[in-house]
């Protein structure tokens, strides 16, 4: 349908200015005449404003012709819906998000953490394409899909990552790289490389484990180049040397509804603990956002618009510094729908790190304890799909991405300052911990799930 629309558009603005040229030279012809007397002049003057009346009558025609295929391109943008599929596979990938944060957010020493849960539904779709049996059959059962069928599975999967990581159509950076790395006695089956092309855009390489400095290398000069050199490492160390490697390496970096001025930041304190703090850079502006304060659960939850209104990113903030354990222990699919259908337009003076994240995890721990046990183990795995062959293993799923905030955005409205409804606005002041989610707002799946902890900066006191 866009592509008849584009045509249209196309033919009439190359035959706009041939109206006009027709027109030109029906004026030259007409005056060129030799009219003999005062009644044929008069006639010929006639002709020849009706001549220039047609020409502009039928290009006003075609403009609104042309006006009227922009509105049709849009609807049609703006009607596009996820297939049914995709919609089911967008449900399972947010429960994902939730089943992942908690088994991640055990692990002890780890800060900051941030994953991409429609990234890592499409790696377990990778898994399952080149699974048999019972191997395959676990993907599903992590995915929550199991009376899904295999194509509706990879072409869903492959729908809804293509869909939320548009780029151009959300107005966001969103650079994503996949690769999947082979021991060197390992040959890619043909079918199985294409599929997983197709499906997952995903990359394939073989490594020669027995290196393993060379390996780490190849990994960490692989993430820097996709993500343009914002996630210069994503791993020090590859545990085991004998199986295949999924890697995802991300960069992400939100445009908002409305910017931060570049002017309104300064150095202020973030408070990791009562007892540690750093220097950030803290941007600042005042604006309505949709905001909901749970005093029972003594939080604050924001939610922030990003560019063309597509997506949001939810901030989730205790009222003062703590451990975001008793956050985390409420934080639930249920919970978080709970939390925006209490989110009001209130005025907001924010304030927000202006900071980078480089997150790096291991994933197959985590995918364990979700019931992904036979791809990771090497004596059950069944892969053959990927080589043909028996013997095959995951030994390391690595998932690593940067994200950064900063002030760009599209012009804010200068109309609300100074209004009644901006006066008196509430704080929100992001100087310690929280949790934050991107939340696509069209199939509600979650493209990020993350908190900041210790964001980088220089260490100011020890104590309060």
């Amino acid at each position: 349908m866009l592509g008849l629309v584009y045509k249209v558009i196309y033919l009439c603005w190359v035959y706009r200015p041939l109206c006009w040229k027709r027109s030109r030279e029906k004026e030259r012809d007409l005056r060129g005449k030799d009219c003999g007397s005062s009644a044929e002049t008069a006639a010929a003057s006639s002709r020849v404003r009706i001549a220039l009346l047609s020409t502009i009558i039928e290009s006003m025609w075609l403009t609104k012709l042309v006006a009227f295929s922009l509105l049709v391109a849009v609807a049609t943008a703006e009607q596009k819906k996820l297939s049914p599929h995709a919609s089911t596979l967008a449900d399972s990938s947010a429960r994902l998000a939730f089943d992942l944060y908690h088994s991640m957010a055990k692990e002890k020493d780890l800060d900051n953490l941030l994953i991409s849960p429609v990234v890592v539904s499409s790696s377990l779709g990778l898994l399952h394409l080149g699974g048999q049996s019972s191997t395959a059959a676990q993907v599903k059962k992590v995915l929550h899909v199991d009376k899904v069928s295999d194509e509706q599975l990879h072409a869903g999967l492959s729908e809804l990552l293509s869909e939320v990581s548009n780029s151009s159509a959300r107005n966001v950076t969103w650079k994503i790289g996949n690769r999947l790395y082979g021991p060197s006695a390992v040959t890619f089956t043909d079918a199985f490389v294409q599929s997983s092309k197709k499906h997952y855009n995903c990359e394939h390489a073989k490594i020669n484990m027995r290196d393993k400095q060379g390996a780490v290398k190849a990994l960490n000069e692989w993430a820097a180049h996709t993500t343009d050199g914002k996630l210069p490492e994503i791993t020090k160390d590859v545990e085991e040397t004998d199986g295949a490697i999924i890697a995802n390496a991300m960069f992400f970096k939100p445009h908002w509804d409305e910017k931060f001025h570049h002017q309104m930041v300064d150095n202020r304190a973030f408070l990791v603990s009562r007892s540690f703090t750093v220097s950030v850079p803290m941007m600042h502006r005042t604006g309505f956002y949709r905001f909901h304060e749970d005093k029972e659960n003594k939080l604050y939850v924001l939610n922030m618009p990003l560019a063309h209104k597509k997506s949001s990113m939810i901030l989730i903030m205790p009222f003062h510094v703590e451990p975001l354990e008793r956050l985390e222990k409420l934080l639930s699919r249920k919970q978080l729908d709970t939390w925006i259908s209490k989110l009001e337009e209130t005025a907001i003076a924010l304030s927000l790190p202006k900071v980078g994240m480089e997150v790096s995890h291991k994933l197959q721990k985590h995918l364990g304890e979700l019931g992904l046990t036979e791809a990771l183990d090497k004596s059950k795995a069944d892969l053959s799909k990927v080589s043909g062959k028996k013997g095959l293993y995951v030994s390391n799923v690595f998932h690593a991405s940067a994200l950064e905030w900063d002030t760009d955005g599209n012009p804010f409205d200068t109309s609300i300052f100074g209004s009644e409804k901006m006066k008196n606005p509430r704080l929100f002041y992001a100087d310690h911990p929280f949790i934050f989610l991107v939340k696509d707002n069209e199939s509600d799946s979650i493209l990020f799930i993350g908190r900041l902890v210790r964001p980088k900066g220089e260490k100011m006191r020890d104590e309060l």
